[in-house]
């Protein structure tokens, strides 16, 4: 299965170039899913924009397989991005947080 997703930016703002580079990173290099990345512009694709009801940038639309679903932000937190796109289920995201440390972070 094929994931198709569609990036909103505006221009090349730092940002912008922030949301290319973690989505590049989460998809190919950490899980290597097979997927489909439309970059679209809304300074030049503003229709597009309107159509997909897209408020802010940079939003990120998971198209298919569905539930179409957006996140808005950055994408620097992949175990988020991968909730909200529904890659990765509560259950998991629950476990992965305990594996991730004692929850006692303080020094």
């Amino acid at each position: 299965m094929t994931l198709q997703l569609g990036l909103f930016i505006t221009g090349q703002t730092s940002n912008s170039l922030r949301a290319m580079e973690n989505l590049r990173r989460i998809f190919q290099q950490e899980l290597n899913i097979p997927c489909e990345i439309d970059i679209i512009d809304v300074l030049e694709y503003p229709q597009i924009a309107e159509d997909e009801k897209i408020v802010a940038t940079p939003t990120l639309v998971k198209r298919h397989p569905g539930p179409v679903r957006k996140i808005i932000g950055d994408l620097s937190d992949t175990r988020k991005v991968l909730l909200g796109l529904g890659i990765l289920q509560d259950s998991s995201a629950v476990r992965l947080g305990k594996e991730e440390g004692s929850g006692n972070d303080r020094d």
